[in-house]
C-alpha cells in the first residue's frame, strides 16, 4: 500500500545538515525533500529499552527533527545485554535521560523531549497529540492496547514491534488506512500464557534486528516512499534466519474504539483463579526466612517449590527449594511430586507464576499451601544480595 508522506518538508537544511545527511540526499527516493520531511517530523518512542534503544539511535542518525521519549524506569545492569543506548556509567540513572544524552551524542541537531512518566489513561492522549508518528517498543500487553487505542482515537499511525527469545514481529497500524492492533490480537492472551522477556529471555541482538526494521518503516511513512507494513505482519526467526509476512485485515465485526478502558483489568496480570488463591495465601520473603529458621530448629516443616524454568534455576535460587516448573502444575504432573504430609510453599521469580501454580495446588485440596510474594527477586534483594539477579 503506497501512502502519501506523513509530514511536510522543513523550509531548509543547513550546510552542516547537508554534509551530515549526504548519503540520504543522493538516494533519489529520499533526496532533499525526503530529508526535509525527516527534519520536520516529530516521532515519539514509547520505551527506551530493548527496542527503543536501536530505534532512538537510528531515528536520530537519520535526522528526525524531534524525538520524544516516554520512559520512567532506571538503567539496570541486566539491561546492558541488549539496551545499547545505555552504558556501564548509566546504571542507576534515568533511562530517559541516559537515552537523551546518547541521542545528542549521535546527532546534536535533534530536539529531544522527555516524558519521564508511566504512560496511562490520564496522559496518553495529551502526550501523543504532539507527535506525527508513534513507535511502540513496550513489552506488556496493557500498554500495547493503550497505545493502540490512543492512536486510533487521535488518528495517528504507529509502528509496533515485539521480541521474544529468537523471534520478532513488526507491523504498522493506522486505523484510517488499515487494521489496528486489535484486528491482529482482539483479546490479550490468558494471564501467564505468554512470558515476558524478563521471564523467557531475549537474544540481545534481536532488538537491533527488529528495532532497525521499525525505524525503516518510520522513515518510509515520514517520507512517503516504498510499501509500509500497513495490513501486514512481518515475522522474523533468528534461528532459521527467515522473514515471513502475514496479511492482516480489519475485522468488520469489531466494536469501534471510542474511549480508553481499564487496560490492566482487560489484560489481567494473573488469572482470577490465581488472584483468589493468592488473596490470603501470600507470604513475604522475610516470613519465609523465619519459617526456614524455625524448620532448622525443628519447630516447623514445609516443602519449598521453585516453579521457574531450569535455566533460571541456574542463575539464583532460594536454599532447599525443589525445582518443579510451572508447566508441570498446569498439566497435573507436579501433583505427584508433592508430599501429602507437609505444607507446600511455592515461589517463582516475582510471584505471578507461583500464584498460578498455587491455584492448581489449592484446587487439588492442599488448602494450607502458600506462595512467596516477590519470589526469588525479593529474596536476592532483601535476604541474600550475594546472589546475582536477572
Amino acid at each position: 500500500m503506497s501512502l502519501p508522506p506523513l509530514v511536510e518538508p522543513a523550509a531548509e537544511l543547513t550546510v552542516d545538515e547537508v554534509r551530515r545527511y549526504s548519503r540520504h540526499l543522493i538516494i533519489p527516493d529520499v533526496g532533499m525533500a525526503g530529508q526535509k520531511r525527516l527534519k520536520n517530523a516529530k516521532v515519539l518512542v514509547v520505551g527506551a529499552g530493548g527496542l527503543g534503544s536501536p530505534a532512538l539511535l537510528y531515528l536520530a542518525a537519520a535526522g528526525v527533527g524531534t524525538l520524544g521519549i516516554v520512559e520512567f524506569d532506571e538503567v539496570d545492569e541486566s539491561n546492558l545485554q541488549r539496551q545499547i543506548i545505555h552504558g556501564q556509567s548509566d546504571i542507576g540513572r534515568s533511562k530517559a535521560q541516559s537515552a537523551r544524552d546518547s541521542v545528542k551524542e549521535v546527532n546534536p541537531y535533534v530536539n529531544v523531549v522527555l516524558h519521564e512518566t508511566r504512560l496511562d489513561n490520564d496522559n496518553v492522549l495529551d502526550i501523543f497529540a504532539g507527535y506525527d508518528l508513534i513507535l511502540d517498543g513496550t513489552d506488556n500487553f496493557a500498554t500495547r492496547y493503550l497505545v493502540n487505542d490512543a492512536a486510533v482515537l487521535l488518528g495517528k499511525p504507529y509502528v509496533w514491534g515485539s521480541i521474544y527469545r529468537f523471534e520478532g514481529q513488526v507491523s504498522v497500524f493506522w486505523n484510517e488506512h488499515g487494521p489496528n492492533y486489535r484486528d491482529l490480537y482482539p483479546e490479550a492472551p490468558p494471564p501467564g500464557m505468554v512470558p515476558s522477556c524478563a521471564e523467557g529471555g531475549v537474544l540481545g541482538v534481536l532488538c537491533a534486528s527488529i528495532g532497525s526494521i521499525m525505524v525503516t518503516e518510520a522513515i518510509k511513512l515520514i517520507t512517503g516512499v516504498g510499501d509500509p507494513l500497513v495490513g501486514r505482519l512481518m515475522i522474523y526467526d533468528a534461528l532459521e534466519m527467515s522473514y515471513n509476512t502475514v496479511k492482516v485485515r480489519k475485522d468488520p465485526s469489531a466494536e469501534p474504539i471510542t474511549e480508553l478502558i481499564d487496560y490492566e483489568a482487560f489484560c489481567g496480570t494473573i488469572s482470577d483463579e490465581a488472584a483468589e488463591a493468592a488473596a490470603d495465601s501470600t507470604i513475604s520473603v522475610q516470613k519465609l526466612k523465619s519459617w526456614m529458621d524455625e524448620r532448622d530448629r525443628g519447630d516447623r516443616d514445609f516443602f519449598l517449590v521453585d516453579v521457574r524454568e531450569p535455566n533460571e534455576w541456574e542463575i539464583n535460587r532460594i536454599p532447599s527449594a525443589v525445582l518443579i516448573p510451572k508447566n508441570e502444575f498446569l498439566t497435573g504432573e507436579a501433583l505427584e511430586k508433592l508430599p501429602q504430609d507437609k505444607q507446600i510453599v511455592l515461589h517463582c521469580k516475582s510471584g505471578m507464576r507461583s500464584a498460578e501454580a498455587l491455584a492448581v495446588v489449592k484446587g487439588a485440596g492442599m488448602a494450607d499451601a502458600v506462595h512467596v510474594g516477590g519470589g526469588v527477586a525479593a529474596w536476592v534483594n532483601q535476604i541474600d544480595p550475594s546472589q546475582p539477579s536477572y
